[in-house]
C-alpha cells in the first residue's frame, strides 16, 4: 500500500473569514479550499473533510448527506461550528455522522491534531505529513 500526503479538503461557509488553510498547509498537510459541498470525485483523494458549518446549519442532515456519497467510506469529517453553538446541537452532529465538532476558534494545530488523532485507526488512510524542511514527519 502507497502512502501519501496527508490531504485536507475544507470546505467554506461562503463568509468572509479568516480559514486554517495556511496553518494547515505550513503544518504539512496537502490541503484543497472549496465553496460548496464537494462532488464524489473532488472528494475521492483526501483523507479528511472539514466543514465550516454556515449558521443555522443542520448538522445532523449535512451530516447524513456527506456520509451517504459514493466511496466516501471511513474518511474524517469534521465540522467547524460557531462558537456559541450549545453542546447539545454538537453531541447530535457526532450523533449524525460527524466524527468531531470544533470551535471555529480552534487554531490550525488543534485542527490537525484532531484530524491525525481521528486518522489513526484506519489504515487505509495512513499518510505522511510533509515538513517544509522537506523532511517527513509520520502521521
Amino acid at each position: 500500500m502507497a502512502v501519501n500526503q496527508c490531504s485536507i479538503l475544507y470546505v467554506h461557509d461562503g463568509s468572509a473569514h479568516e480559514t486554517p488553510v495556511e496553518g494547515l498547509k505550513t503544518l504539512g498537510f496537502s490541503v484543497l479550499a472549496a465553496e460548496d459541498l464537494p462532488t464524489d470525485d473532488l472528494l475521492a483523494p483526501h483523507h479528511a473533510l472539514v466543514v465550516r458549518a454556515r449558521p443555522n446549519c443542520s448538522l445532523p442532515m449535512l451530516a447524513a448527506r456527506l456520509r451517504a456519497k459514493a466511496r466516501f467510506g471511513r474518511r474524517v469529517l469534521v465540522a467547524l461550528v460557531p462558537d456559541e453553538t450549545p453542546e447539545r446541537v454538537r453531541r447530535e452532529a457526532v450523533l449524525s455522522g460527524f466524527d468531531a465538532t470544533l470551535p471555529v476558534s480552534c487554531t490550525p494545530r488543534g485542527l490537525a491534531a484532531s484530524i491525525l488523532k481521528l486518522l489513526r485507526p484506519f489504515p487505509e488512510f495512513r499518510c505522511f505529513l510533509r515538513s517544509p524542511t522537506g523532511r517527513r514527519k509520520a502521521a
